[in-house]
């Protein structure tokens, strides 16, 4: 059968409702970046500057694997993402976690979140979601190894098949973007190498299934700092905040109570939130707010958050694998005005730029 022809639906997970509203997130080929196909590039574009989220559809490319031999690994039941479900106990990832923490004084980038060790609000409420970072670095033998439980280390190729696979698909956009901003060849690829020095990191996420009776925000709103997010889950709970102007998806199924909570989160100022609907063979990309300041504004870093999974996935535990891609440690971020868009765009106000490594 042919990917394009595959039921969007994932196998063993209870399905995503029908009854919510979902982002208009625009569904761009890889296999038709990959053939620089300008309409293809023409929507990842728009995508780009209008909310700053997009599919990936990956499928074609999956297929074909003479056109991109490293993206089976990108698969969300791939290895990566099955080891993460089994992965290390939370004693053993807490323990590594103080290690590096009382070892080097400061938050290294391989470190593990524990359940509500995170305010969500003014009222103290706390996260429901536990992480792991990864730190590229530490992978790709750039800095000095890091201590890490048993399983990761174990697994590196495959750590590290994903770090170059993810990074081949973050230059290919940052290609794209290159381009229609304008800039010098390679520009924003010489901001973000693979061998160099960077933030970039793995995360693995799980959000266990809240109470029925109180169910509510796991990780609150927040723009990402880096540069381009790929994400890898089979569950909804993502949820992004549409801007004024962009409409969602309606629900297919009226008149039920997924919908009136959904429109009970619409803003004063005409936004709202709504589900990102995850679909088989994709992943979902974003932007953060570097691309924002390399850009003078022209590109969008939205606002996001996660919560419980809508309907009966509501009861299942949430996995999800990241990739978060920042410029390289020694960049500074700010308008890059030798291109004439951008310098346009951020005009001559003074503008406030900081380091990529320490957001100052």
């Amino acid at each position: 059968m042919s990917p394009d022809l595959r039921e969007e639906k994932f196998p063993g997970i209870p399905p995503f409702p029908d009854s919510v509203h979902t982002a208009p997130l625009l569904r761009i080929s890889l296999y038709k970046l990959l053939l620089q196909d300008p309409t293809e590039q023409d929507q990842l574009w728009r995508a780009c500057c209008d909310l700053g989220f997009f599919y990936l559809d990956l499928r074609l490319s999956l297929a074909n694997k003479n056109l991109y031999k490293s993206s089976s690994n990108l698969e969300v039941d791939g290895p990566l993402f099955s080891q993460m479900q089994t992965g290390c106990s939370l004693l053993e990832k807490s323990y590594f976690s103080y290690r590096l923490k009382r070892n080097s004084g400061m938050n290294l980038p391989a470190t593990y979140k524990g359940l509500g060790s995170g305010v969500l609000d003014k009222s103290g409420a706390k996260d429901r979601i536990e992480f792991y970072n990864v730190s590229k670095d530490d992978i790709l033998g750039i800095s000095n190894a890091l201590p890490a439980p048993a399983m990761l280390n174990n697994h590196k190729p495959v750590l590290r098949s994903y770090i170059q696979t993810s990074h081949s698909l973050i230059s290919l956009i940052l290609g794209v973007l290159n381009k229609r901003l304008q800039l010098p060849e390679s520009r924003l690829q010489g901001l973000h190498r693979l061998k160099a020095a960077s933030g970039d990191q793995v995360r693995f996420l799980r959000a266990p299934p809240q109470p029925k009776e109180d169910r509510g925000t796991a990780l609150e709103g927040h723009t990402d700092f880096g540069s381009i997010t790929v994400l890898f889950n089979k569950m909804g709970g993502l949820q992004v905040r549409l801007p004024a102007g962009i409409e969602p998806i309606p629900p297919s199924r009226s008149n039920s109570l997924d919908t009136i909570e959904q429109l009970h989160g619409e803003n004063g100022d005409g936004e709202k939130w709504v589900y990102v609907r995850p679909l088989p063979g994709h992943a979902i990309i974003n932007l953060g707010d570097a691309m924002v300041k390399f850009s003078g504004g022209i590109l969008r870093s939205d606002i996001h958050r996660v919560v419980s999974p809508p309907g009966a996935q509501a009861g299942t535990t949430r996995f999800s694998l990241v990739y978060f891609s920042r410029p390289e440690d020694k960049v500074m971020l700010g308008a890059l005005k030798e291109s004439p868009l951008i310098a346009q765009s951020a005009g001559d106000e003074p503008e406030e730029v900081i380091n990529s490594r320490t957001g100052y």
